[in-house]
């Protein structure tokens, strides 16, 4: 049987190669890393407008920013506009960013952010640079913004959190798009902590250099620009070398930023810089002054006194204040010389590795730093020719000579252990005007000095105390002292109004007052001298300051009548009791109401109040209180022009031939008045006089009363700085001569009320004219003829001894 043939079949399809089993896991991981790097991105994107719908509505409202308003120390400047004095928590002053050098700029831009005008507020390229470097080890770079910073400083804490960081990037971007970079930079430049407590640039410089920020170097500059990392370790005045080191860096960044030349470079690091110096001697002191104003500002605008920028201009002239500074502490350090040797301030054990001495000066000088050009130094060794000594500053120093004279008792072998000056004690020392030194010690003594225009009241010179570091008490306005002899004019005064004369004659001899009539003690008063000369003029009993004669005169105008009338001179009438003493300054007075009166003498006859503030602004200058200076008026006319006139005559008398004679021989002119004043037993000394354009007065004595010396006086003591003093104030004012009023008139050489002239005042009182050769041969000055017998009997009765 034939075979059945077989059908064809299709050939068989070779099998697909066999995928990898590594490839396909690789392909499941890279779809499932794709789908979680998906889902990551969603839950970011979630996260994020989640945070943006949560966190971006409680963010803080920095509209304000726009119209930035940090909080400003109150300043105080002199009328040259000279910074006198800053109060507040934080030393700042806002700048314009227009106003800032761009060498400012730049470094802060190659220190901090040098992409910030080109990034939006957050710089990835700096992020991933300052990743890259902290993974491998490298020095530690940060990467915050300076609007980062802004956001951070302004409105959240310094905390590390992940919390704070996402604010501070969300306020990041509200700061970049709500304000313009120059905004967020003039923010940066003001507001950014600088170290020694100031808050920005402005405020840096001056704390730092002394200088305002537009004279910036830009060594100077580079050096700023390294305090925001890290304000405490980079300052130069605590860290010297650590912040030399930032500013070698921050002058590299400079260079590769294209901000300087390799040249600039260069010479930038060359430059040495000089720091302020807290004790700079060339700085102005008046910090009684600013203290003063401080306190007028916080009565007048409370707590906000510090914060929001005020800044007050006085009627401070620098040159005056200066003087009056430096002759108030000559003054005081001359008395001090006089004085017994006190001992050193301490004694410390000085090791003799110079390493360690080094470090135990610096310790011991630290306790007891200079007090201007009273400086303090170290014993290193001492005998009686010489001494050894090291400063603060490193420099030794030798005493030798005359130097040694203030601490002779010091150097005796037998001083005992506490005034002993050895190896080890802790001494005051200055310069001599020879550039030598001299050994000496902080004064116990105080003083006070003040200057005011008499034409307006306006205070030009004002030094409370030796120093205010050590004595912040302002002598000026409180201490309230007895006058002495200074106050004599002001009886005086009120007595030419009673028909007294300059030529009246009045007797200088001793009186005795009982219990009865004094109504205490009984009281024998003395003159200075302890002598008596018998009659004399009015006007030579002031030249000489005689006790007896203003005693005599008091008992006749009757001391209610006196007390009634120095109340015109702005005396206060309860601390002048209407009791005799009161002719001889028993009362209170203050060093600045003695020159209010005595203006009143040199302006003929207007009281004005003294004035220490012409303007004040807020911290962009604009006007808030410009009081003006009053204008010499009827209304502030408290005594009769011819008063004035003859007081002035019988106060140039003082200081052409009485007792402050040293005044007119000194500064050669004659257009000087004034009266010296010692207290009892010399526990107050005074010298209150003027010049027309010029009424000064300075005081010396204890804050707790006790004798300055049985030979110290107001001529002595107080005088001596008022002419230091003069010596600069007045230097180039013309010599003013006084115009002769109506109602003056001029009798054999002397001056009169017209109706009070020969023949109608005073003019003997308590002499008994039967009893003595004719005046003119005691005095030499022709007086008026006797009152009438009625008067004269009155006179005598009272006044006879």
């Amino acid at each position: 049987m034939p075979e059945t043939p077989r059908p064809n079949r299709p050939a068989k399809t070779p099998p697909p190669p066999k995928r990898a089993a590594w490839l396909t896991w690789l392909l499941r991981i890279i779809l499932w890393g794709l789908g979680l790097a998906a889902a990551g991105v969603v839950a970011l994107v979630c996260v994020i407008a989640v945070a943006l719908a949560v966190a971006y509505p409680n963010l803080p409202d920095i509209s304000e920013l726009a119209d930035y308003r940090p909080k400003l120390p109150l300043r105080v400047f002199s009328s040259e506009g000279i910074l006198i004095g800053e109060f507040g928590e934080e030393r700042r002053n806002l700048t314009p960013i227009a106003t800032i050098p761009k060498v400012m700029k730049d470094a802060v831009l190659a220190a901090e952010d040098a992409r910030f005008y080109d990034h939006g507020g957050v710089d990835y390229k700096g992020m991933l640079r300052a990743g890259l470097a902290n993974l491998n080890r490298v020095k530690s770079q940060g990467a915050s913004t300076i609007t980062m910073q802004v956001a951070r400083n302004v409105y959240l804490s310094s905390e590390k959190t992940l919390t704070r960081k996402i604010y501070e990037v969300l306020l990041t971007f509200k700061l970049e798009h709500l304000l313009t970079k120059d905004q967020i930079f003039e923010i940066y430049l003001n507001q950014i902590y600088l170290g020694n407590r100031a808050y920005g640039f402005a405020a840096a410089s001056e704390a730092y250099f002394g200088k305002p920020l537009q004279d910036i170097t830009i060594a100077q500059a580079a050096m700023l620009a390294g305090l925001p990392k890290a304000p405490g370790a980079n300052n130069p005045v605590n860290n010297p070398t650590r912040a030399r080191g930032r500013q070698l860096y921050v002058i590299d960044r400079m260079q590769e930023a294209g901000f300087i030349t390799a040249e600039q470079a260069a010479e930038a690091k060359k430059e040495e810089l000089h720091l302020r110096d807290a004790a700079d001697p060339t700085r102005l002191h008046a910090e009684y002054v600013a203290e003063t104003v401080r306190q007028l500002m916080y009565a007048q605008y409370g707590d906000s006194t510090y914060t929001r920028g005020l800044k007050v201009y006085t009627t401070l002239v620098a040159t005056d204040q200066a003087a009056a500074y430096n002759a108030l502490r000559k003054g005081i350090m001359d008395f001090e010389r006089r004085q017994i040797y006190r001992g050193p301030e301490k004694f410390v054990d000085l090791p003799n590795d110079p390493k360690e001495l080094d470090e135990a000066v610096d310790d011991a000088l630290a306790e007891h730093p200079d007090n201007g050009d009273v400086m303090s130094a170290v014993v290193l060794k001492a005998n009686a020719k010489e001494i050894t000594a090291i400063r603060s500053n490193g420099d030794t120093l030798q005493i030798v000579g005359e130097g040694l004279r203030p601490a002779q008792s010091g150097l005796s072998d037998k001083a005992p252990p506490n005034i002993k000056i050895r190896r080890g004690a802790v001494i005051r020392v200055a310069k001599t005007p020879k550039n030598t030194w001299e050994i000496t010690q902080l004064p116990e003594v105080e003083g006070a000095f003040v200057a005011v225009d008499p034409r307006d009241g306006a205070v030009k010179a004002m030094v409370g105390g030796f120093d205010f570091g050590k004595n912040k008490f302002n002598h000026v306005t409180q201490a309230w002292r007895q006058p002495g002899s200074s106050f004599k004019p002001f009886i005086y005064s009120a007595a030419l109004e009673k028909g007294f004369t300059p030529s009246t004659v009045i007797n200088d001899a001793p009186l005795f007052f009982d219990a009865g009539t004094t109504g205490g003690q009984p009281w024998e008063p003395k003159n200075y001298d302890g002598g008596f000369d018998g009659p004399m003029s009015m006007r030579r009993a002031l030249m000489k300051s005689k006790n007896m004669v203003s005693i005599r005169i008091l008992q006749s105008i009757g001391t209610h009548y006196a007390q009634d009338w120095i109340t015109n001179f702005g005396f206060d009438r309860d601390k002048h009791p209407a009791y005799l003493p009161m002719a001889l300054g028993a009362g209170s007075v203050t060093p600045m109401q003695m020159a209010t009166a005595y203006s009143v003498f040199a302006n003929g006859g207007y009281r004005v109040n003294p004035y220490l503030v012409t303007r004040i602004t807020d911290h962009k200058d604009k006007v808030l209180v410009e009081p003006q200076p009053p204008l010499l008026n009827d209304a502030l006319r408290v005594i009769p022009q011819r008063n004035a006139y003859i007081m002035d005559s019988l106060l140039q008398s003082v200081a052409s031939g009485g007792t402050a004679a040293k005044a007119q021989a000194t500064l050669k002119r004659t257009d000087l008045y004034g009266k010296t004043g010692t207290t009892n037993d010399s526990l107050d000394a005074w010298f209150a006089g003027f010049q027309p354009t010029m009424a000064a007065v300075a005081w010396m004595g204890y804050d707790t009363p006790r004798k300055l010396g049985d030979r110290e006086t107001g001529g002595g003591l107080s005088l001596p700085i008022w002419i230091t003093y003069m010596e600069t104030a007045i230097k180039g004012v013309p010599v003013a001569e006084i115009p002769v009023p109506a109602g003056v008139v001029n009798v054999g050489g002397e001056w009169y009320y017209d109706d009070y002239a020969p023949g109608r005042g005073v003019a003997t009182l308590g002499v008994d004219t039967t009893a003595t050769p004719p005046v003119e041969s005691i005095t030499g000055v022709p007086i008026s003829p006797a009152p009438a017998p009625e008067e004269r009997s009155k006179i005598l009765d009272l006044f006879r001894n």
